[in-house]
């Protein structure tokens, strides 16, 4: 045996959507209802395990046998469920011949060394993260069963108690025959479809260096990170009576018996000589100051009762498992355009900044329920709560959080391909590149707390929206006019900072005229070191680390301009998959931010042997004894891979006791 194929079907009463496998595989009442499997693409065969059927002695060898690979489509899943399975079958996962690295310091888990995820396969080909979208993009012969989800909502859900059930709170078997052998077929269809799937990709094999990657994703969603479950819950108490407070005075000077409602609070400003569109948060910020007396408070009280601090509480109390771990928080190639993490759960990469200078003080008042002390102290508690979400966030005992991050990666990457080299210049010299490319747009010395130092801001934004192509439409969804730049200054901006990077404007057609070589003669082409190539209905990017890029099905069509564009076909904005358009600007953008994320991988492997316990967009945080070198972290973190000579890195971090931001 070298290869099984699996999947599963389970029970449990947690949701998965809401809590995660880890926790839904924690519960009492979960259990395998069926165990579905091919040996070396032989035929598919079932396990009834709720009927009374055991999994083969051979099988179980192999699920604990590094030696032979298992695979099985967003494989996490079944590790996950087969981990708690064994356990329940008293098998201890430390004698098993895997050795998970994680066997001795959390809940055990079957190690994911020799497990292979057909979803990572499918998302790095640029395909959807579902079966289902999967087998219909690859014109699969045997697709995943639609009726799927009414037999998983009837036999793997709880269920509603009602007079024609008898008061049953669950489905079994012997409720439905018929239904249930249409479960066993899903469940036989799902291994046939992943089989296929894999035939299908078998010309474009994922690298080892790929899995060694997901090895180390799936490590660190094994691992977790802890949560202070007394701060959370009181937060979660504290949110609740800020709102009961909040919304009796919007009551009290409105009148109204929804004063969250959207159309009733728009039919009141009217009322009151205020008609507005929106009830937006930067539109409601705005007219705050732009209003006074009772408009302007009741818009203030709207304005706090509309911070979601509260979600991400409850996100954390959702997902913790029993030892106070959030666990599974990260998606391996979430985003397939780039092959970059996307966040699950808790939603570490959009959390709210800390600003407040006494983080420690808010934080004790907080976790000891002082409501009283908080209202007294503190203008907006639901900010306030915000503001603190970060720190709910803690080490193990004993423990400290050492958080490193890259400065400007994006930007030192971008310098680094175009050759613009008086910005690698501003990195290597140390120098702050806002400062140096507002002096070297505006021609004047630009010092951030010194001479022109008004004018940063506008290196500032002009830095973070017009790397990729950006114009005046970028600048001011960046906050252009918010911050105070005039409509007119725009233009002249992009202009200024265009004329400051040349290099870096060429690259962007460079890469446009390449991509649409490749795609249009179907030869290879090559640009600073990047290779675009075009076959078997695949355009593919290398990156200088050697991973692919995957676009499916390109061809050369027109833009929504009218002039000539490379299309292909992906997930859109819509969340459906489309054809969608692209150009040198867009592609680079997929190359710098692709990049950086071979970066960030680089650095993970090169501290695999700290406890990595999170990671938000290019930072990584550590659990570690107070003892460790938060200099060797950072110097770790900052070595420049092999592959990209001359790029100049660098990286920050700093220790702290509750996760926050520095």
């Amino acid at each position: 045996m070298k290869n099984i194929e699996i999947d599963i079907e389970t029970y449990s009463s947690v949701s998965l959507q809401k809590c995660g496998v880890y926790k839904y595989a924690e519960s009492a009442d979960f259990e395998i209802l069926l165990f579905e499997y091919s040996i070396d693409g032989g035929e598919a065969r079932t396990i009834d395990l709720a009927c009374g059927e055991e999994i083969p002695a051979d099988i179980i060898d192999a699920l604990t046998d590094g030696k032979v690979t298992k695979w099985a489509f967003n494989a996490q899943f079944e590790r996950v469920c087969l981990s708690r399975h064994l356990a329940d079958k008293g098998m201890s996962l430390d004698t098993f011949h895997d050795n998970h690295p994680l066997s001795s310091e959390c809940t055990r888990f079957l190690s994911p060394e020799s497990w292979r995820c057909s979803m990572v396969w499918s998302a790095y080909m640029g395909l959807p993260l579902s079966l289902e979208g999967v087998g219909a993009v690859l014109g699969l012969e045997k697709q995943k069963l639609t009726e799927g989800k009414e037999l998983i909502r009837y036999f793997s859900m709880p269920c509603s108690p009602t007079k024609s059930n008898g008061g049953r709170t669950r489905n079994l078997p012997e409720h439905d025959m018929e239904k249930w052998q249409r479960y066993k077929a899903y469940n036989i269809r799902d291994v046939e479809t992943e089989m296929q799937i894999q035939k299908k990709l078998s010309k474009f094999p994922v690298s080892e260096e790929i899995w060694e990657e997901y090895h180390i994703d799936q490590e660190i969603n094994d691992r977790g990170i802890r949560v202070d479950m007394p701060l959370v819950k009181q937060a979660i108490a504290i949110d609740e009576l800020s709102r009961k407070r909040l919304t009796a005075a919007m009551k009290d000077i409105t009148d109204l018996d929804n004063p969250n409602s959207v159309a009733q609070m728009k039919s009141w400003l009217s009322d009151n000589g205020l008609k507005i569109d929106t009830l937006g948060k930067k539109a409601v910020a705005a007219l705050i100051e732009e209003t006074d007396g009772d408009v302007s408070e009741a818009l203030s009280l709207r304005q706090q009762l509309a911070k979601s601090s509260v979600k991400k509480y409850q996100a954390m109390q959702n997902a913790a498992c029993r030892d106070n771990r959030c666990r599974g928080m990260f998606q391996f190639y979430g985003a397939n355009r780039t092959g970059r993490f996307a966040g699950r759960l808790v939603q570490l990469q959009n959390l709210p900044q800390n600003h407040m200078e006494d983080l420690a003080n808010a934080r004790a008042l907080v976790r000891d329920g002082n409501f009283d002390a908080l209202d007294m102290l503190y203008d907006d508690i639901p900010d306030t709560l915000s503001q603190l979400i970060r720190t709910a966030f803690i080490p193990a005992d004993e423990k400290k959080f050492y958080v490193a991050d890259f400065s400007a990666i994006e930007a030192r990457v971008i310098a680094w391909f175009a050759g613009e080299d008086w910005r690698t210049q501003v990195f290597k010299d140390g120098g702050d590149i806002y400062c140096a490319s507002a002096s070297r747009m505006f021609k004047v010395p630009v010092e951030k707390h010194g001479i022109n130092s008004h004018l940063r801001q506008k290196g500032k934004i002009a830095e973070l929206a017009l790397g990729y192509g950006g114009s005046v439409g970028a600048l001011k969804a960046m906050g252009a006019l918010e911050m105070g730049l005039a409509e007119e200054e725009l233009q002249p901006l992009v202009d200024a900072w265009r004329q400051s990077n040349p290099n870096i404007v060429r690259f962007w057609w460079e890469v446009d005229s390449a991509v649409k070589k490749a795609v249009r003669e179907k030869t290879v082409q090559t640009v600073k070191g990047i290779r675009f190539t075009c076959r078997s209905g695949m355009l593919f990017i290398t990156l200088p680390s050697g991973r692919n890029l995957a676009y499916v099905k390109p061809r050369i069509g027109e833009n929504r301009f009218g002039g000539e564009a490379v299309t292909y076909e992906g997930v859109g904005s819509t969340k459906k998959w489309e054809r969608l358009e692209s150009y040198g600007p867009k592609f680079v953008e997929n190359i710098v931010q692709a990049t950086s994320r071979d970066i960030l991988m680089n650095s993970m492997k090169t501290l695999r042997h700290c406890s990595i316990v999170a990671h938000v967009h290019d930072e990584i945080i550590i659990e570690a004894d107070p003892a460790v070198s938060l200099d060797a972290v950072c110097e770790q973190m900052g070595r420049v891979p092999s592959w990209a000579s001359g790029l100049i890195l660098r990286a920050d971090g700093y220790t702290c006791d509750f996760y926050q931001k520095d």
